[in-house]
């Protein structure tokens, strides 16, 4: 994959609003984010109110030529529409403007290839990347020359984009046998893990809530952390010991974020369908964001998407710290937490709710053990929770909680 240096562009963002109540404004002010996370800086942004977006050129004439001056005016090296383009947009787009035109699609991916640091996210942002490009072929090749570096040139790069269709399949396919042969691997992983009968807990959450944040307050895990959008891509899971001595393995997993280009959500499969085979979802909330309501909503969406359903799910309102409201509920949810990360304000309390929702799933044993069965206790200890142990002349006498799968062998 080729990385080029960043170059620091100034794009002007256009965006199409359907009706007084839609989020259009919220949806360009995140893609402002998107933009600057890509390394480019938004000197205006340009919305037209039209009961529908132009079929082959996004905006309609007299908004174009408006876009053309403000342009010229900027001295602007590109324009970014909050939508995903149709190959005659984007042609469309290029030859009336004449400058570099993308959408959101493209600066998502951009920023996952910026970000993607291990070999499968590496191969799964070229997927994504190829599969986008491979539909736009045509209408991209007529402004290859102008592309040169920038925001929307990471990854494949110019020369792959060159090659014809036939060749851009072979390279998918390719693609998607090594993905094939790292989902088999992480799936022996899972199984493993399964063996061990340690539930695991799924960090989800919208893009920039602070899923690594709490991955890394409570297990230490050194995870990248940044007030930027999708500044981890690799899951990280890492083993977390609760209070009362339950132990548990924290998923961190890729962010969500509305208009979730669905090149991505296939090539991160794998990747997202962390959440599919975890015990419990903890779902991490912005709650100083001002769209927190669409937010999760996304996140509800696209897990239903995933096929992630009937899960218990705590939710923590994170960075409390930074708003001065209080009454947060999650209705959707078996639990809410109030707290930061930051400050470690409601850890102890997402603790408690975490060795709650485990005893839910463990089954209470009161049990006694000649000496000559004594191993048997170990695995209490090592797969449940030993509450007590008290020994007498005849054995031991034990009550603790174990996982239903080993009830048989204790």
């Amino acid at each position: 994959m080729i990385e080029l240096a960043d170059i620091k562009e100034q794009v002007i963002l256009l965006a199409v609003s359907k009706g007084d109540n839609d989020d259009t404004e919220s949806s360009l002010n995140e893609l402002e984010e998107l933009v600057k996370t890509a390394g480019a800086e938004t000197i205006c942004k340009v919305i037209q109110n039209r009961e529908r977006v132009h079929n082959t050129s996004y905006l309609g004439t007299g908004k174009l030529i408006e876009v053309k001056e403000l342009i010229a005016m900027y001295d602007a090296t590109g324009v970014v529409c909050d939508d995903e383009l149709s190959p005659v947009q984007l042609r469309t787009l290029e030859e009336v403007l004449d400058t570099k035109v993308m959408d959101r699609t493209m600066v998502i991916l951009d920023i996952f290839a910026m970000r993607a640091m291990s070999r499968e996210g590496k191969l799964q942002v070229e997927l994504a990347q190829l599969r986008y490009r491979a539909a736009r072929l045509v209408g991209i090749r007529s402004s290859l020359s102008r592309l040169g570096g920038g925001i929307g040139t990471r990854g494949p790069g110019e020369k792959k984009l060159e090659m014809d269709r036939r060749l851009i399949h072979e390279r998918i396919s390719s693609l998607k046998a090594e993905l094939e042969e790292v989902k088999r691997h992480r799936e022996v992983m899972r199984q493993k893990r399964s063996k061990n009968y340690i539930p695991v807990a799924a960090i989800v959450g919208y893009t920039n809530a602070g899923k690594s944040s709490l991955l890394n307050r409570l297990t230490d895990a050194d995870v990248l952390s940044e007030d930027k959008l999708f500044a981890t891509l690799d899951p990280t899971t890492r083993n977390y010991v609760l209070e009362d001595g339950q132990e548990i393995l924290l998923t961190d997993t890729v962010g969500f974020i509305r208009k979730l280009p669905h090149h991505l959500i296939e090539a991160f499969k794998s990747t997202l369908e962390e959440a599919k085979y975890a015990d419990i979802i903890i779902h991490v909330v912005d709650s100083s964001n001002p769209d927190m309501d669409l937010n999760m909503h996304v996140v509800y969406q696209t897990l239903s998407d995933l096929g992630v359903t009937d899960k218990p799910i705590i939710t923590l309102f994170n960075k409390c710290d930074l708003t001065e409201s209080t009454g947060f509920k999650d209705f959707m949810a078996d639990e809410s937490i109030i707290g930061s990360v930051k400050t470690g304000e409601g850890m102890d309390e997402l603790s408690d709710k975490l060795s709650k929702l485990l005893k839910a799933r463990r089954i209470y044993i009161e049990r006694f053990y000649r000496y000559n069965e004594a191993g048997t206790i170990q695995l209490i200890r090592k797969y449940g929770q030993l509450l007590s142990e008290e020994y007498k002349e005849e054995g031991i006498a034990v009550t603790g909680y174990v996982p239903v799968e080993i009830i048989n062998r204790v």
